[in-house]
């Protein structure tokens, strides 16, 4: 399948579709995506008509890339509109970062194109080239791991943000109610159906902060005093632990009043042995973080080690890094498969050792960890321990570039 690795959605795939469709070179698209996966792109800059990046080629140049996209007029913003404010299940799944192809199919029933098509696609690159060149196709494949995390990326190239967008969508929401209301008043009590409410329900701007919500960069409490304190007790401890409860209690509640919180999955409670590795990674001082690598039975160097893996991706970067696991014969023959679809279209291709969940690169101080989530992790060795070196990444080869690219 092209495009492996950068496009789960339908409407990524079909992104990448329209790029393979519009190049003329088709070993230009291939090169690209070896760039995008080894981390050429730079911060993309999306726009309504265009995104632009700054891309690296292998010997270090860098060249601005530009991808034009036609944006919608505003007759057919306004048929788009009037479609989706007609339709709840259209609202929702926006909300919910999904583009259903039905909505696609409304839209074009109703003469919008909301996917690029052939030609739709148009490259524009300081490298000179007049067609898609590897630099615009790397460009084209990052932007199709935007577009599977947030669809509203693509209607802002089409030519209107998110918030403007939500607030049409309201507003059309708001008049039909009304019109509905003053239509029916005659026959039904005054309201509003339910229906309606439902599907305006996150079109409603957010409330303001509670007062509750104390300042995040308030003093923590000063527990000395007068009176000495008991036998045993560390008062300089009891101060640093009340700070991060109250830490973790406003992130809590910020998050439990934020829009959308009720879709927000509950965390696993950490483990003691999990918890003290939290502490010791904000920085306590030195004789806090003596007592916690005490307390949980770490080093001092294997705290410090599992405190640089939890910068990387907490609980699931430290598991990672302490446990050791065997994948069952139809999760190992699915990892097989995807890496080597990873690198299908690279003649470098680095020869792998496995060794349970853990491959190591040959003739490298570079391996990489499979999680039980199904995220890679890339790790170095160094001093003779295998050593965290960067956050995870579904793909196997970008996880990897990271490490190759520092070398």
């Amino acid at each position: 399948m092209s495009g492996r690795g950068f496009a789960e959605t339908w409407w990524g795939r079909a992104w990448l579709r329209a790029l393979e469709d519009t190049a003329l070179d088709g070993q230009q698209v291939k090169a690209g995506r070896r760039h995008a996966r080894a981390g050429a792109v730079g911060a993309m800059s999306v726009r309504p008509g265009r995104i632009t990046a700054l891309v690296r080629d292998p010997d270090g140049m860098r060249y601005r890339s530009d991808v034009v996209i036609q944006e919608l007029s505003g007759a057919d913003w306004e048929r788009l509109l009037d479609l989706v404010a007609d339709r709840a299940g259209h609202i929702a799944a926006l909300l919910d970062r999904d583009m259903p192809p039905h909505l696609v199919e409304d839209a074009a029933a109703a003469g919008v194109d909301l996917l690029p098509g052939i030609g739709d696609l148009e490259p524009e690159c300081a490298c000179e080239a007049w067609d898609h060149c590897a630099h615009t196709a790397a460009l084209c494949h990052q932007v199709a791991r935007l577009l599977d995390q947030d669809p509203f990326v693509l209607l802002l190239m089409r030519g209107r943000g998110e918030r403007e967008l939500l607030d049409e969508l309201q507003a059309r929401s708001v008049s039909r109610a009304a019109s509905r209301q003053t239509r029916e008043s005659s026959q039904v009590p005054a309201g509003v159906l339910a229906s309606e409410v439902f599907a305006a329900r996150d079109l409603i701007p957010p409330l303001p902060h509670a007062p509750l919500l104390a300042d995040a960069t308030a003093r923590p409490p000063v527990l000395t005093g007068s009176t000495p304190a008991g036998p045993g007790l560390d008062v300089g401890a009891l101060e640093f632990l009340v700070a991060d409860a109250a830490a973790r209690a406003r992130q809590l509640l910020a998050e439990a009043l934020a829009p959308g919180h009720e879709r927000t999955p509950v965390a696993d409670a950490l483990t003691a042995r999990q918890d003290a590795v939290r502490l010791a990674a904000a920085g306590p001082p030195e004789r806090i973080t003596a007592r916690l690598a005490a307390d949980s039975g770490y080093g001092r160097a294997e705290l410090a080690r599992a405190v640089r893996a939890w910068g990387h991706g907490g609980a699931a970067a430290l598991a990672v890094l302490e446990e050791e696991w065997t994948p069952g014969p139809e999760e190992l023959a699915r990892v097989r498969a995807r890496l080597a679809a990873a690198w299908e279209d690279d003649d470098k291709a680095p020869r792998l050792r496995a060794t349970r969940n853990r491959w190591t690169v040959v003739g490298t101080g570079t391996q990489l960890r499979y999680g039980r989530d199904g995220r890679w992790w890339p790790y170095r060795k160094e001093g003779g321990r295998w050593e965290p070196a960067g956050p995870c990444d579904l793909d196997p080869a970008a996880a990897l570039a990271v490490l190759l690219t520092e070398e």
